[in-house]
């Protein structure tokens, strides 16, 4: 089995183009994965920033986007992708701006990393009512089946 995340925009540890950071556009990049694993019955997404506030001296997490009951169909999200062009059934938590969707990359001090985790789950999770990461990893707890890591970097 090789559950992989990617994208068409940045590589794993490459630098995320300023298009898709609060300096650009603020969009979420393309997302694509492949070889979703047998008996995966949905999947989930976070993406989070582990560096907060300088990379020497981390304090907290900060996390960019939630998504999660993607369906095991699904084998992207595209450039842009919002509440309305989500695969159906797919639910959204709050991120660290205490709201849905994606906030792009916005590093107040050095070269901060952004990591982009895909989870094939064995269930569909209840409705978490737009959990944060923290609430939708204890929901996932023992329903884990395989994950998929991208990581991208971002400097002002």
């Amino acid at each position: 089995m090789n559950f992989k995340l990617t994208s068409d925009v940045f590589d794993d540890g490459a630098e995320i183009p300023k298009k898709y950071t609060c300096q650009g556009d603020d969009i979420s990049p393309p997302l694509q994965w492949q070889q979703v694993p047998e008996g995966t019955r949905s999947l989930a997404l976070i993406i989070h920033d582990p560096d907060v506030p300088d990379p020497a001296k981390p304090v907290r997490i900060w996390v960019h986007w939630v998504l999660y009951n993607l369906p095991p169909s699904a084998t992207a999200l595209p450039e842009r992708t919002i509440a309305d062009k989500l695969p159906a059934g797919t639910l959204e938590g709050v991120n660290d701006w205490n709201r849905t969707g994606y906030g792009g990359p916005c590093p107040p001090i050095g070269r901060h990393r952004y990591i982009h985790k895909l989870y094939a789950l064995d269930c569909m999770l209840d409705n978490l009512r737009q959990p944060t990461k923290d609430r939708l990893e204890a929901a996932m707890q023992g329903h884990i089946i395989a994950e998929a890591e991208l990581i991208g970097t971002y400097q002002k």
